[in-house]
């Protein structure tokens, strides 16, 4: 019987965070999930969306641009294309970031924008910012 989670976040650029949780609330491409202590083993993809880490009545929270979630015997490993903690976000970059693909879309035929990758970007960016505690 599990007491708690053991987390591992990796993204291509290295570790994330390694720890125990109490729970997770994670953003699957179909809406989100949570685990408990004792979940069934799954394996899930992730799409773009707020990472929620409960320790007690704490939550971490970090920005996840998709990836994969596999959890069995109590250890959930994520492996996320782009995953940042809330506090290391740097807004100025994000709301810049969001800035640019408004713009592209806005400009997309003269542009010769692929209209799906701009929407993404736009979506990417303001999910830093909802994470990081700005609207």
């Amino acid at each position: 019987m599990h007491k708690q989670l053991h987390v591992e976040i990796v993204t291509p650029e290295g570790p994330i965070y390694t720890g125990e949780v109490d729970g997770l609330v994670a953003p699957g491409i179909n809406g989100y999930f949570g685990l408990l202590p004792n979940h069934a083993p799954l394996i899930a993809e992730l799409g773009i969306g707020d990472l929620r880490l409960r320790q007690g009545t704490e939550w971490q929270h970090y920005a996840v641009a998709g990836g994969m979630l596999h959890i069995r015997d109590g250890k959930v490993t994520i492996i996320g294309d782009a995953v940042e903690r809330a506090a290391d976000i740097d807004i100025e970059r994000a709301e810049q970031a969001a800035e640019r693909a408004r713009e592209r879309l806005a400009r997309r035929l003269e542009l010769e924008v692929d209209p799906v990758r701009a929407e993404i970007a736009l979506v990417r960016a303001l999910n830093r910012l909802k994470v990081a505690g700005r609207p």
